[in-house]
């Protein structure tokens, strides 16, 4: 059985597992890999210093690459050119983050595949193929159920003075932030989406409150009326779920499910030990 390379990349972290005879040998972590922020010559320069240093008398012979911005055609050209110089003999494939959460969630089975980490995104797969996309638009349009959009909402509540008394004042304890700065880092700063979804951490910390609730809540329904609800397929097949968000609030997720008498599947936190399953 061949030494496989796998790869679950963010743009700020990127997960790599070396397989061999179809167990887990080793976990890496390196910088994130976007080729919208990095050129092939900087992400070659990251991977000698930070991945090919720790791989040292392994030989790998295929790479499965999953990662951010991969669903741009010239963003896949320049990531595996960047792996046929670091790896001229290894047998290479390149997908995005989508086909990775499909192929740890599903496996080789039919199913919905749903992303909600710091963004959202979902696809109906066949158990081979992604076949039906429901965008997430980003941030600003879209989105809904992110980490991005429940943090969008937290910060809402507070600056439009919606909390009571007793959540205002965790808010405040909790994040030391003015709302100038706030409305700074959303409007002048890059990275906006990250910064909103540092406030979903609030969510988790402050359950059982009714209004932390309702965000919750109201905010993973929007992703099931205006996502999932886009699938013929939710009706007849398991809804996956993988990423922060979804595994820190399961419980609402389950219960939404309940709701709708759609059948929940696997939550996962991260695509990695799925990913392993499915290359194994």
């Amino acid at each position: 059985m061949p030494v496989r390379l796998i790869a679950d990349s963010g743009a700020t972290k990127c997960e790599w597992c070396v397989l061999e005879n179809g167990k887990k040998k080793k976990t890496i972590y390196t910088q994130g890999i976007s080729p919208y922020f990095l050129s092939g010559p900087q992400i070659i320069s990251l991977l000698e210093k930070e991945l090919l240093t720790k791989l040292k008398n392994i030989t790998v012979q295929e790479i499965y690459f999953y990662g951010t911005g991969l669903g741009n055609p010239n963003n896949i050209k320049i990531v595996k050119a960047v792996f046929k110089k670091l790896f001229p003999k290894s047998k290479t494939e390149v997908q995005n983050d989508l086909l990775a959460a499909a192929r740890a969630l599903c496996c080789k089975t039919k199913g919905i595949a749903c992303i909600l980490g710091t963004g959202a995104n979902s696809c109906f797969y066949n158990g081979k193929n992604m076949v039906k996309n429901s965008p997430g638009l980003g941030y600003i349009l879209g989105d809904e159920g992110s980490g991005a959009y429940l943090g969008k909402k937290v910060v809402q509540y507070y600056l439009y003075n919606t909390y009571d008394e007793e959540l205002k004042a965790r808010f405040e304890k909790r994040f030391m932030v003015t709302p100038m700065e706030i409305l700074e880092n959303v409007y002048k700063k890059p990275l906006a989406n990250r910064y909103l979804a540092s406030y979903a951490i609030f969510l988790a910390e402050n359950r059982g409150h009714y209004m932390i609730e309702n965000i919750i809540e109201d905010g993973l329904n929007d992703f099931f009326f205006t996502h999932l609800y886009k699938y013929r397929e939710s009706w007849t097949h398991p809804i996956h779920f993988v990423g922060s968000i979804a595994f820190g609030f399961k419980d609402v997720l389950k219960e939404l499910c309940s709701t709708y008498e759609l059948e929940l599947g696997r939550v996962l936190k991260a695509p990695m030990q799925g990913l392993i399953e499915y290359h194994r």
